[in-house]
């Protein structure tokens, strides 16, 4: 953060410093010159995700860490600045609300959660799980969802749920009832976030400048080894991955640039070429003017280097990234001469497929990574 002079636009004086990222500015007090705000990294050795609450001076002195508790916490102030809750848990421990005075000389429980009917149902929270990079020494985090009748001594395809869209960092850290339906079927399914991704530091956010292709996977690809060599029941002879949207354009994106290591992608609403999917979002990190870096990213310029199983998915009225993109891919994976399955659906938005995708996705990976084959759906639908 930096103080700019009002009137004249210049910097005043540099208020934070260090190896961390600031997140969030929840108050503001101008008469005593005091910020609230969110940041993540700056516990050393600890999740560099964890956003916790700090307060400092205009001058950027008097830093003051407002929480102790090591779990992503969440702040909203009263309106009059007084007061603001504290919310915090992790993906293991249910949320603690609190109520705070902006001094921090009072503090109060407000409400506590409790997993225990969710645990009674079976449940389980997904394992962290952290493994060097690509640079051999900054950590890639994840987690790991197991099916609830886990057997350590079976052996388990596995499927990955990607995001790695530059905007952000998308493996949940907070409480939620995380689960993935493919776990049930006998997947073990993951989240990570390699680099490229955002909140960690600039040299981990710029391997996406210029390059959206890279998604991250050369440090997915080896978290996954990592898992794989301290547990035999993780099977990475047998990876797929799915996602949507930016998701959408690295699931078959996985299958272009690293078919040794996935064999199966289902991409839903990809932004399957980044000249063609919005300017304002794009152009961010590949880019002006377009150039080379744009064909090398583009999963419809390399379709011709498809291997493994793919599904592609698309809406009709998908406003967000326009179908024409998953029509172009298509058009240039039949020139290619590759196999490859549709689901086009008519009416239907950015991530369509609903209940109907779900299944066709699942079916996808039962027949794909399991080898086995799913329900005869048709004759056990009915008929109205």
């Amino acid at each position: 953060m930096y103080l700019y002079d009002g009137k004249t636009g210049e910097v005043k004086n540099q208020i934070t410093k260090g190896d961390w990222v600031v997140r969030n500015v929840d108050h503001v007090d101008p008469e005593k010159r005091v910020i609230w705000f969110e940041a993540s990294g700056m516990e050393a050795g600890k999740d560099p995700y964890y956003m916790h609450p700090y307060r400092i001076n205009f001058d950027g002195t008097g830093m003051t860490p407002l929480s102790k508790e090591e779990a992503d916490h969440r702040v909203v102030f009263s309106p009059d600045g007084k007061f603001y809750i504290d919310t915090w848990s992790r993906i293991d421990l249910p949320p603690v609300m609190e109520l705070r005075t902006a001094d921090d000389k009072a503090a109060m429980t407000v409400e506590q959660g409790d997993d225990h009917k969710l645990i009674d149902t079976g449940w389980q929270p997904p394992e962290v799980f952290t493994a060097k990079g690509r640079d051999g020494k900054t950590d890639i985090w994840g987690v790991i969802y197991k099916p609830d009748h886990f057997d350590p001594a079976k052996k388990y395809p596995v499927i990955e749920s990607i995001y790695a869209g530059p905007q952000g960092s998308f493996v949940p850290k907070s409480f939620g009832p995380w689960a993935q339906p493919l776990t049930e079927l006998g997947f073990v399914v993951v989240q990570i976030d390699g680099m490229g991704t955002n909140n960690r530091s600039k040299a981990f956010h710029d391997v996406a400048w210029k390059n959206l292709k890279d998604a991250g996977f050369e440090d997915r690809i080896l978290w996954h080894n990592a898992v794989a060599t301290k547990y035999p029941w993780y099977d990475i002879s047998r990876v797929g991955v799915f996602g949507t949207s930016a998701g959408g354009q690295s699931a078959m994106g996985a299958l272009l640039f690293h078919p040794e290591f996935y064999k199966a992608a289902v991409s839903n609403s990809g932004c399957h070429d980044n000249r063609m999917d919005k300017i304002w979002w794009n152009e961010q990190w590949m880019g002006w003017p377009v150039g080379p870096q744009y064909a090398a990213s583009s999963n419809v310029d390399n379709a011709y280097r498809l291997q493994g199983k793919l599904l592609l998915v698309v809406g009709e009225m998908d406003k967000n990234v326009d179908p024409s993109s998953t029509f172009q891919v298509a058009n240039a994976l039949i020139k290619a001469n590759k196999r490859f399955d549709l689901l086009y659906v008519p009416g239907g938005g950015h991530g369509a497929g609903g209940e109907y995708g779900q299944r066709l996705l699942a079916d996808f990976f039962v027949h794909n990574l399991l080898g086995e084959e799913p329900p005869d759906w048709n004759r056990l639908s009915g008929t109205k």
